[in-house]
């Protein structure tokens, strides 16, 4: 993984049973998968594999932004300047540049809906929970 991708990921936690690691152990220790997070990962992709269909129709259907969303301090501040709003809507991960204050938050992003992984101040974070599907 390059040093890119580990800054996109999000690290989560699972507890399986004692049968269930010793035969993900046993397929690393056979070389069908590097590491216990190689064969994780590969388990996972599999799954969103089988529900692709599902999932394209939901982002359309729920007008979502599949990868990434940035915004910045210059951005936010020119919807501000504009009078405009804008609707956080991702399924990925969404970051707030850590220079944007809570007060143009809540001036120019009117909801936050993020299936994945929202990155900002918590200050900003705090701001936007009322606003938070």
């Amino acid at each position: 993984m390059a040093t890119g991708d580990i800054e996109k990921s999000e690290k989560i936690t699972i507890n399986l049973g004692p049968v269930d690691l010793g035969q993900i152990d046993l397929l690393v220790a056979e070389g069908f998968y590097a590491n216990r997070t190689d064969f994780i990962r590969s388990a996972i992709r599999a799954q969103i594999a089988t529900r692709a269909a599902a999932v394209d129709q939901t982002v359309a259907r729920r007008t979502l932004t599949l990868g990434t969303m940035t915004l910045t301090r210059p951005e936010l501040e020119e919807l501000a300047q504009a009078g405009r709003t804008v609707e956080i809507r991702v399924l990925g991960l969404a970051t707030i540049a850590p220079d944007v204050t809570p007060e143009l938050a809540l001036a120019t992003i009117s909801v936050v809906e993020v299936l994945g992984a929202f990155r900002a101040s918590p200050a900003v974070k705090a701001a936007l929970a009322p606003r938070t599907v």
